[in-house]
C-alpha cells in the first residue's frame, strides 16, 4: 500500500493504492491521523486501492468519527471491488461516497 497526501488549505487528499489489510492498515490509520490537525475536509481517493480487509474499515471508521467531530470526510473513485466490500458490510451506508 502506498499513500500520497496533497493539502489545500483546510482540506487533505489522500489517494490509497493497493492492499489496505492487516499487515498496512497502520500506516493509513497513521496517514490519516498525523496530517489531519486542522483539516476540515478529508478526501480519500481509492482509485488505485485493490482490496480492503476488516482491518482497514476499522481504519476509515475512526477517521470517519474523527472527522465528523472536525468537518467531514469523503471517499471518491471507489472502484468495483472495493465498492463491493463496503456494500456487503454497510459501510457503504455510513460513509460518504462521492
Amino acid at each position: 500500500m502506498q499513500t500520497t497526501l496533497e493539502k489545500d488549505g483546510g482540506k487533505l487528499t489522500i489517494a490509497v493504492s493497493g492492499r489496505v489489510d492487516t499487515t498496512t492498515a497502520p500506516e493509513l490509520e497513521k496517514a490519516v491521523f498525523e496530517n489531519t490537525d486542522g483539516i476540515k475536509e478529508l478526501v480519500l481517493d481509492l482509485k488505485e486501492m485493490s482490496y480492503i480487509s476488516s482491518a482497514g474499515l476499522r481504519v476509515l471508521l475512526k477517521s470517519e468519527k474523527k472527522m465528523k467531530a472536525q468537518g467531514e470526510m469523503t471517499l471518491i473513485n471507489v472502484n468495483n471491488d472495493v465498492m463491493e466490500i463496503l456494500d456487503m458490510t454497510g459501510f457503504s451506508d455510513i460513509l460518504t461516497i462521492g
